[in-house]
């Protein structure tokens, strides 16, 4: 087994590394003047399970970089190609919602098979039906596994669990029903995207401790505009659980902003600017027993806090 990292997921990759007591592996990325870059790696991998940890956030350049690595794994007779990708971009484009679109989430699965993937590990994909776009074994883990524990350390007692649009519920529902909480759901309608143009709260909120559950956060509009509708509905405190921070801008300054009393992130994308309302998780314990378990022929579905 080789674990090697890309650019942008070394830190989590090192993570994984240490949780495995392994060495992350040494890999040569060379960038030329026009902005085209390479990929090698720096030590052999013939007949070797190489495990590759690379996010495919933006820019575009990362999704390039871990195609590149696959490809030249590919071509170094790697015995085995297992992409591990803490956040899959281009997961909102998952279906047809309008006439003449791409489903891109499909198109970068075509992609990922093309360059040499003999198997995907990934994190709270943004719809659960992305795994059917895949020929290969997706292992689908969840960040719940550390999030909940950090909700019990809170000692809340008062504890509500809400979605902050429909889309959602499924995914807070399961936090609801973990915690034997009630769920509260956000009501939102969109004039394009990115911009939330109306939005009602179902359910009471008055004198609990709210958290609202996303699988991620772009340009943290709805989260914001959620979390001070449910303060102005008589909520004690609201706080986010988010598996992915994207936070493009105005993200961060949204955030600050708004009464949020905490975000708290898992480390699938590193955060570019700190803020005092930011908690960060690491998901390396996660990933490291899900190589491990493809690595020993093990359950995956043994990790799950809840499903």
């Amino acid at each position: 087994m080789k674990v090697f990292a890309g650019s942008q997921s070394r830190p989590l990759g090192e993570k994984i590394c240490e949780k495995l007591g392994v060495e992350l592996g040494h890999m040569n990325i060379q960038h030329f003047a026009d902005g085209e870059f390479t990929v090698s790696f720096e030590e052999s991998i013939r007949g070797a399970d190489v495990f590759l940890v690379q996010s495919t956030m933006p820019s575009s350049a990362n999704l390039m970089e871990l195609l590149l690595m696959m490809d030249a794994a590919k071509r170094a007779s790697a015995k085995s190609i297992n992409a591990v990708v803490p956040y899959f971009g281009w997961a909102r484009q998952d279906r047809k919602d309008k006439p003449r679109v791409a489903i891109g989430a499909k198109l970068i699965a075509d992609m990922l098979s093309v360059a040499g993937m003999t198997r995907l590990v990934t994190m709270d994909l943004h719809a659960d039906q992305i795994q059917g776009f895949f020929d290969v074994p997706v292992d689908h883990l969840y960040a719940s596994t550390v999030f909940v524990e950090h909700v019990k350390s809170l000692g809340l007692k008062d504890l509500v669990i809400a979605s902050p649009d429909v889309g959602g519920v499924k995914r807070a529902n399961s936090y609801a029903k973990y915690f034997e909480v009630p769920l509260v759901i956000c009501h939102k309608f969109r004039e394009r995207a990115n911009e939330v143009a109306e939005m009602r709260i179902i359910g009471d909120v008055e004198g609990k401790d709210v958290i609202l559950i996303d699988d991620m956060v772009d340009t943290a509009g709805t989260i914001t505009k959620a979390a001070d509708m449910m303060m102005s509905n008589g909520a004690k405190s609201v706080r986010a659980i988010v598996s992915h921070a994207i936070l493009s801008h105005p993200a961060h300054e949204r955030i600050e902003k708004s009464s949020l009393k905490e975000m708290i992130f898992s480390d699938s994308i590193p955060l570019k600017r700190d803020s005092d309302k930011f908690k960060v998780l690491t998901v390396a314990d996660i990933f490291a027993t899900a190589v491990n378990n493809v690595i020993t022929n093990e359950s995956i579905s043994s990790m799950y806090v809840m499903k």
